[in-house]
Parts: C-alpha cells; sequence; structure tokens
C-alpha cells in the first residue's frame, strides 16, 4: 500500500510543483491567516514525503489547499476513519441531550437499495431488509427525500425523560432550524403540539414550550413525572428550531423509565 507521504509527493510531482513552490505557495497561505504555522519548509516537505512524518493541522490544510485535495480523504491516508466517525460517537453514550455535529463526511452519495424485491408492496409496511436485493451507492440527488444540508440533527441523552414517552431517551431527533417561532396555540392533541429543540446555559434540551413575557417555560409530558423548566427568554435560552421527525428504538425493555 503506498503510504501517505508517497501519495503527497506523487500529486505535487504530477502538479509541476517543486519544494520551493510548496513552500512560497504556504507562505502566502499563512501571511492570509496571520499564522506562521501554515507555512510548509522544503526540509519539512522533504520528511513528509520521505519520513513519514506527519504533516500538523494547519500544513495538512495548506498542502491540501495547494493541491486540491479533500482534507478528510489526506487524514484518512494517515490512518484516520474518519467515515466511522459517526459511528465511533455512537458507542459513547451521553446522558445530556445534545445537537449532532457528525454529519456525513461525502454528502454527494449513501449506501442505499439498488434492486428491491419486485413482489414488494409500498403501499404496506414491510421488513426491508429481507426486500433488499442489492445494495449500492447512489447518488443523494436521486433520493428526493433526503436534504442533509438543510436539517439538524439532535440525539436525545440517555438520561433524558423530559419527552417520555413521545421521544424516549436515546432517540434522534430532526430539527428544522427554519421554524424558530415559539408557537402558542392552534394544535388538537398533545401529538400535534410542537416540540422544540433548544440551547441554554447548561446545554440543550427538547420540549414542548410556553412563552410568556421574557419568560419561556419548558413544560415535560406529564409522564415523565420532571418539572417545567424556566429561563428568561431570550437572554438565557435559544430555540435552535422545531422537532419534525423523530427515530426511537421499538425496544420496550429500553423504552421503559425505570422505577425511581
Amino acid at each position: 500500500m503506498e503510504e501517505a507521504g508517497q501519495k503527497l509527493k506523487r500529486i505535487r510531482e504530477r502538479l509541476g510543483l517543486t519544494y520551493r513552490d510548496v513552500e512560497e505557495a504556504s507562505a502566502r497561505i499563512a501571511e492570509a491567516n496571520q499564522n506562521d504555522e501554515f507555512v510548509v519548509a522544503l526540509s519539512r516537505l522533504s520528511d513528509i514525503e520521505n519520513k513519514g512524518t506527519i504533516p500538523s493541522i494547519y500544513r495538512m490544510y495548506s498542502l491540501c489547499a495547494i493541491y486540491r485535495l479533500e482534507i478528510d480523504e489526506m487524514l484518512t491516508w494517515y490512518g484516520l476513519p474518519v467515515a466511522k466517525m459517526a459511528a465511533d460517537a455512537r458507542m459513547v453514550k451521553l446522558p445530556r441531550t445534545h445537537v449532532v455535529g457528525l454529519k456525513p463526511r461525502d454528502e454527494s452519495d449513501v449506501m442505499a437499495p439498488l434492486a428491491l424485491d419486485p413482489g414488494i408492496d409500498l403501499s404496506k409496511t414491510e421488513f426491508l431488509s429481507r426486500m433488499v436485493q442489492r445494495w449500492g451507492r447512489l447518488p443523494l440527488a436521486l433520493l428526493s427525500r433526503a436534504d442533509l444540508r438543510n436539517y439538524t440533527y439532535g440525539l436525545v441523552g440517555t438520561e433524558d425523560w423530559f419527552m417520555y414517552p413521545i421521544i424516549p431517551p436515546g432517540s434522534l431527533v430532526v430539527i428544522d432550524d427554519s421554524r424558530r417561532r415559539v408557537v402558542t396555540g392552534g394544535w388538537n392533541s398533545e401529538h400535534d403540539r410542537p416540540i422544540y429543540f433548544l440551547e441554554h446555559r447548561e446545554g440543550y434540551a427538547c420540549s414542548w414550550c410556553a412563552l410568556g413575557e421574557n419568560r419561556l417555560v419548558l413544560q415535560p409530558h406529564p409522564a415523565s413525572r420532571c418539572e417545567p423548566q424556566f429561563y428568561t427568554y431570550p437572554g438565557e435560552i435559544e430555540v435552535i428550531g422545531q422537532v419534525t421527525e423523530v427515530a426511537m428504538t421499538m425496544d420496550p425493555a429500553k423504552r421503559r423509565r425505570p422505577r425511581a
């Protein structure tokens, strides 16, 4: 397998750049960013290419800019499994509700079913995994409902029972950040009432809201046995957006709140 340094050397030579060219280009980047750490000196570039020296994050940035490379790709050359970051993050259970900052690294295509059982009836609920005949990579543009760029995602903490049982702990929520105005009425049931994702001084929250004069009340589901929370609005709390979709476990053991 070709070493990372050798890949960089091959790209540099293919672009017709000398060590001096790279050094001078990186110096301009350093000047533009007012940080000398961006400079890739001749001796350092030689070590990176021939001795396996790992570039600093600043030099890596400069090399990517000069060589027109994606920095995620270069990170994988040095053994960082960038595509697995979201999966690795799921191994760490966080008790508090938080925004999910880990999105798919490559938004140009995704793994999706390419061939389905011809007998599948899409009007009925099906066990899709058994109906998929072949998986492959599809451009996101072909997935009309996929909109990874325009939505934010939140993960309800494993100990956050505030909206239980509508949104159990550990649920993944989709947040429409264009809906930041708190609606004070107009719903027919608790399932129609808007749920908001919010950021406050201690972290994040997912809840119903009631808005009064300079005060925002976070209202829990009655079955949660949690108490309402009160914040000065907008000074102490910010509405990130409205929750529009929820993915949750259907395992009753994981959805049941332990007895106090």
